[in-house]
């Protein structure tokens, strides 16, 4: 078998994860370079060295995509390796194209090459797309649990944009912690609301330490899988989230698809917002490709509040980032909750738009009239706090912030503002603990 040079094509996530389950000690591979695409600010950085393993003295660069063509030359690559996620098929295979035409092999990794098994049972929670509701899935799997008198550790997807060895194990606990850490606001906001509900939570960049961590202090792994990534461990039960807002997107999105096709359970959430002609869509849909999968209907409740501080008001709505760029959403739970409490406007932030925000809207020109809680840094917090405080300026008169941390700790908001919550609510008569009940047998009797 002869040697490959081996680029790996990331977001400063599973990239990562593949190089050390699969090629940090491949004895027929090196891994020239990983690329970065999705995350601003993550490229020219280098893989450490203590990371990489003493078959990489001197670590492992990392670039922008946009150097495909000269990296492929330059460094006489013969594999790209594609592990970054939430991008359609036919995304995936124009970046084939692009690669087969310049002479490397293109290659997709199997799910379960890169899963790293666990001593203690796994649940494992996905989607189909960012934004299907899987934050709030977690946290009633982690209450389910903790109810049932377990110890729950959950282990989130990577989002590793600073310091790569500082970070290759983290444990958060605390408001102190995330500050301590200088996490994002994208890592608040999925870090956070664990937090508050009680749950540690472990992150970073070695995901068989972080899980080794995970164990000794946990009788249950939750996996929090983010980006609509395949599960990093093997679970003992796979629970995969699709949203009927975006019918049809579990069957063309990569790799929302293996989620789907992977699922012990199919949570088909929102569907008290979603037409039921989406709704049938979607489940002729799950039960085509995967007809064995326990399905769970699910809304997710919106409360606001103080809904006083936006009635009759021009609001300007500020969401979740990921699931308005990755996760193509046109509106989020700010803008719902700003409706429901009878706003007289949502306000487009697109004339008052600061520094990189406006980027943001050019790179995602399906943006309409939200503001995403962009924070991959604090350049862009500052572009968030000054865009705010436009608006106000602009005629705005109340902001509902749908992003799931408490967005006034981190920026100066002039103007009234107040939070929109939402909460998974399973119908029906199977319940989230009918489906755990193996989990936890397995658990009480591990």
């Amino acid at each position: 078998m002869s040697d490959e040079r081996v680029l790996i094509l990331g977001a400063a996530g599973r990239d990562f994860h593949v190089f050390n389950t699969v090629y940090r000690n491949h004895p027929h591979a090196t891994v020239v370079a990983f690329t970065a695409q999705q995350i601003p600010h993550i490229e020219d950085r280098r893989y450490p060295a203590e990371l990489a393993g003493p078959r990489y003295p001197n670590g492992i660069p990392i670039r922008p995509e946009e150097q495909l063509e000269s990296l492929v030359r330059d460094l006489e690559v013969t594999r790209c390796v594609f592990a970054y996620s939430d991008v359609s098929h036919e995304y995936v295979m124009h970046m084939a194209s692009r690669v087969n035409a310049l002479g490397p092999d293109f290659e997709v990794g199997g799910a379960a090459r890169s899963m790293i098994p666990s001593s203690k049972p796994v649940v494992a929670v996905c989607a189909s797309r960012t934004g299907a509701g899987k934050s709030q899935t977690s946290r009633a799997v982690a209450n389910a649990l903790r109810g049932a008198g377990l110890r729950v550790a959950v282990v989130r997807h990577p989002m590793p944009y600073g310091d790569l060895l500082a970070q290759r194990v983290q444990r958060l606990a605390s408001q102190k912690d995330l500050a301590a850490a200088h996490v994002t606001i994208e890592e608040r906001e999925e870090y956070e609301p664990h937090i508050a509900n009680g749950s540690p939570v472990f992150a970073g960049v070695d995901y068989e330490a972080i899980l080794r961590a995970a164990e000794a202090e946990a009788d249950v792994i939750l996996w929090d899988g983010g980006n609509n990534d395949v599960s990093f461990f093997r679970a003992d039960l796979y629970i995969t989230l699709v949203d009927p807002h975006r019918a049809g997107h579990e069957l063309r999105y990569h790799p929302g698809e293996t989620n789907l096709r992977l699922a012990d359970v199919v949570v088909v959430n929102k569907v008290e917002t979603a037409e039921p002609a989406w709704v049938d869509e979607v489940l002729e849909n799950v039960t085509r490709v995967n007809p064995g999968a326990t399905i769970l209907r699910a809304a997710s409740p919106i409360t606001v509040d103080d809904p006083a501080i936006l009635s009759g008001r021009r609001v300007l709505a500020v969401e979740d980032g990921p699931t308005l760029t990755h996760g193509e959403m046109k509106y989020g739970a700010g803008t719902l909750g700003a409706r429901s409490a009878g706003a007289s406007d949502i306000v487009d932030p697109r004339p008052f738009l600061q520094g990189e925000l406006v980027d943001t809207f050019e790179r995602y020109p399906e943006l309409g009239a939200v503001l995403p809680a962009m924070g991959y840094g604090d350049r862009q917090i500052a572009d968030l706090e000054a865009t705010i405080a436009r608006a106000a300026a602009g005629g705005v008169e109340a902001v509902a912030i749908g992003t799931p941390i408490d967005l006034a700790r981190l920026i100066q908001i002039p103007l009234p503002h107040t939070r929109v919550r939402y909460e998974l609510a399973v119908q029906g008569e199977t319940t989230l603990e009918d489906v755990l009940e193996p989990v936890v047998v397995g658990a009480r009797s591990s």
